[in-house]
């Protein structure tokens, strides 16, 4: 069962490929099988985070059959911040590692710029947070992965826990903040990115930074600072795992390297690793095994 439902690993990644293919992507069955849970896992579709909220406030619960204070994965596609959907989820597998995992839906940077992607994300994780009794969930062992342009979203979730700006909605007296993170590929200082050799030009007026930035990333720099992950770090931040593909022609490779530099100076603990010869996008037993022992590590009960 395990080795089944980690089929798709990689196909959920590269889902976080162009902005074009991330627009335009089709529904889950038109690309693979939808995976096969665990017997006996409750599916919870829809849940609206925000009440009454935009339709893009959303998120799925899924539960395994037994078990009380489960540790919870909350997973954030990727796509641009343009597309993408929380139909798509590589951590369902980890149901069957004892995890709940939930995948959330946030606003689009064409409903809204930044930080309403954080302000959803934060406003998710206070919600499960809020209702973790009714659902089985231990509170205090919530980890958040993400790829692309979900992973930036889940390492501004691990270094702005504490950042009161972005706490917008219900639920503001519970903390959004997360135990562990596990980043792939996700940008940081988008004011760099286009230094690099990559695809794209990152710093023209239509490319997905400036999308969410509300203009061209160089005209909005300070806008670029409040989205960047690394502005917040500070020395209490979550333990991180970064992963990132030397040959991605999309995320440049330093924009992990620059978080895993401002972590290591915090003196948080993390760890970067480079797959050698990937692009935006990656699997296989080896990453499977890392994720999957760096979560135990830091969320399942000592």
């Amino acid at each position: 069962m395990k080795r089944q439902l980690w089929v798709g690993f990689a196909m959920g990644c590269l889902l976080g490929g162009s902005p074009a293919v991330w627009a335009q992507q089709p529904a889950p069955s038109a690309t693979r099988p939808a995976p096969r849970l665990p017997e006996g896992t409750q599916v919870l579709r829809d849940l609206a985070y925000v009440p009454n909220g935009h339709e893009r406030q959303k998120l799925d619960l899924y539960l395994p059959a037994k078990g009380e204070k489960l540790p919870l994965i909350i997973w954030v596609h990727g796509g641009a911040w343009v597309g993408g959907s929380k139909d798509r989820c590589p951590a369902l597998p980890l149901l069957a590692e004892g995890y709940a995992v939930a995948s959330i839906n946030y606003r689009l940077s064409q409903h809204a710029i930044f930080p309403a992607q954080i302000e959803d994300c934060k406003a998710a994780i206070r919600w499960l947070r809020a209702n973790a009794a009714q659902y089985r969930l231990n509170p205090d062992r919530f980890g958040a992965w993400g790829s692309s342009a979900g992973g930036h979203l889940v390492a501004l979730l691990g270094t702005a826990g504490d950042v009161q700006e972005f706490e917008v909605g219900g639920h503001t007296d519970v903390s959004s903040r997360v135990q562990a993170v596990c980043d792939w590929f996700g940008p940081t200082d988008m004011t760099q990115m286009s230094k690099f050799k990559s695809t794209m030009d990152h710093d023209a007026a239509n490319s997905p930074e400036s999308k969410l930035l509300g203009g061209p990333v160089q005209e909005r720099r300070q806008q670029a600072a409040r989205a960047n992950p690394i502005t917040f770090v500070t020395k209490d931040d979550p333990p991180f795992l970064i992963m990132h593909g030397d040959q991605d022609p999309l995320v440049p490779m330093n924009q992990s390297e620059l978080l895993a530099a401002a972590l290591k100076q915090a003196g948080v603990e993390h760890t970067f690793h480079v797959v050698k010869g990937a692009g935006h996008g990656f699997g296989g037993p080896e990453i499977q095994k890392m994720v999957r022992d760096f979560f135990a590590r830091h969320l399942q009960a000592k």
